[in-house]
């Protein structure tokens, strides 16, 4: 495959790629994670649409690093005998940011585009009309836009899908829509029912990714807010959704009752201290997240400042009653933030980091699970949005490690994806493509 142009760098910034499409693809900002001066607005909200509702009385204390997972007999992946190509699905996507299957067994894959639809490739072809299409409510551009899907874990049989987007005033939105027993290839427009809305102070570090926990739970990844260095401290700061990794229940399909509730096990479910979704906190902007379809353990990307950026893991053998503090903004990946040392302890430090010298915004992938790639069986994929390289750390082995370089790929690289099967995919922003990542003997 031939070599693309990669983002060039704009400024003496080198956290602000811009991927050479204009409009739509300001989206180079979001997963830079650029600091920016613009002007604040309020405080972000302290209360979600519906009031949430506690069912239980466990109340978090620091976290220890998470433990490994249960010892398995899996095949052992060994990223010396791994070379990548890329295999172009489709092209003629719009700033594509993000991939996601519906688990109903029709092979069908859902790409999101920034501006507000929802496309469908089914058999290697790009549906013409959208999967669904909210363009009218979304604020798009820079690092706004329709920024996360993920289907219910019994879709069909539960018609819902969850998106996550920037509302027409600049703030995070959290939305269900049903697909009609009538139209079942399309998604309702009309039939949004929010579930939660953050206040954004400032247009960067958005998060935005969504995903279903093997517990059922929907998960959330929000950024801490936006310009940089944190200036508000929403990392730290319990009493904000911002910076954190979420974990509602969500409501009836019917609409009964209200939108969600917190899970029995949630770590803040009584503690007036603290917002009771939190799972996590001390993320800066985690740009994709994900679940191990194997083992259950949860392995986030989070974006960093100025010098490092960071894989975290959330162990499946983790305690869900302690919520895990991922360190920033005391710590930019295993490094003190702007300081000389800092207080470390209670901190989860990351299983992986590289610096600026190899790229500048992480964008998290997956572990791969899908058995007709046995070479890639084990491995945790993930790439940097700026220098498209991929790397590639064993997620068997519990201790941090090195990541190791399979592919200087050239691409500017938004998102990863899996099929039902597992086979992994990814996007590129600029060129508008969805690639499927094939692997060859070394």
């Amino acid at each position: 495959m031939a070599r693309r142009r990669r983002p060039r760098i704009v400024g003496g910034n080198p956290r602000c790629p811009v991927a050479g499409l204009g409009g739509l693809a300001l989206l180079a900002f979001l997963v830079a994670g650029c600091g920016t001066s613009a002007t604040p607005t309020a405080s972000p909200s302290r209360a979600p649409v519906a009031t949430p509702q506690p069912v239980a009385t466990s109340i978090a204390t620091p976290v220890p690093t998470p433990t490994a997972s249960p010892s398995r007999s899996l095949p052992t992946f060994d990223a010396a005998r791994v070379r990548l190509r890329l295999e172009r699905v489709v092209d003629g996507l719009e700033a594509p940011l993000s991939i996601a299957n519906a688990g109903d067994g029709s092979g069908r894959l859902f790409v999101v585009e920034q501006a507000g639809r929802i496309r469908v490739v089914s058999d290697g072809r790009l549906e013409t009309t959208p999967f669904l299409d909210i363009r009218d409510r979304i604020e798009a551009g820079g690092e706004r836009g329709l920024l996360g899907l993920a289907f219910h874990p019994d879709f069909p049989a539960d018609p819902r899908l969850f998106v996550d987007y920037t509302d027409r005033n600049g703030n995070t939105v959290v939305s269900s829509f049903a697909v009609p027993d009538a139209t079942p290839g399309r998604a309702d427009p009309e039939s949004e029912r929010v579930l939660l809305r953050v206040e954004q102070p400032y247009p960067n570090h958005n998060g935005g990714a969504l995903a279903f926990g093997p517990d059922g739970d929907l998960y959330i990844a929000t950024g801490d807010g936006g310009s940089a260095g944190d200036p508000h401290g929403n990392g730290q700061d319990l009493d904000t959704l911002l910076g954190k990794l979420l974990r509602i229940r969500v409501g009836a399909a019917d609409g009964s009752g209200p939108p969600y509730a917190i899970p029995p096990d949630a770590p803040f479910a009584t503690d007036p201290r603290a917002r009771p979704e939190i799972r996590a906190y001390g993320l800066r902007n985690p740009w994709r997240f994900s679940f191990d379809r194997l083992t259950g353990d949860l392995w986030i990307g989070d974006v960093g400042q100025d010098s490092w950026e960071e894989v975290d893991r959330l162990s499946a053998s983790a305690p869900p009653g302690i919520a895990p503090n991922f360190g920033w903004s005391v710590m930019e990946g295993d490094h003190c933030f702007g300081a000389t040392s800092c207080r470390e302890a209670g901190l989860v430090r990351p299983v992986a980091e590289y610096g600026h010298d190899q790229g500048c915004s992480i964008t998290g992938g997956f572990v791969a699970r899908d058995p007709a790639q046995p070479l890639l069986y084990g491995g945790y994929l993930f790439a940097d949005y700026c220098s498209g390289r991929i790397w590639a750390i064993d997620a068997a082995w519990p201790e941090p490690r090195e990541p190791v370089l399979l592919l200087d790929s050239g691409h500017a690289i938004s998102s990863f994806g899996e099929d039902e099967a597992g086979s992994v995919h990814l996007t590129d922003l600029a060129s508008g493509e969805l690639l499927r990542i094939v692997a060859t003997p070394r």
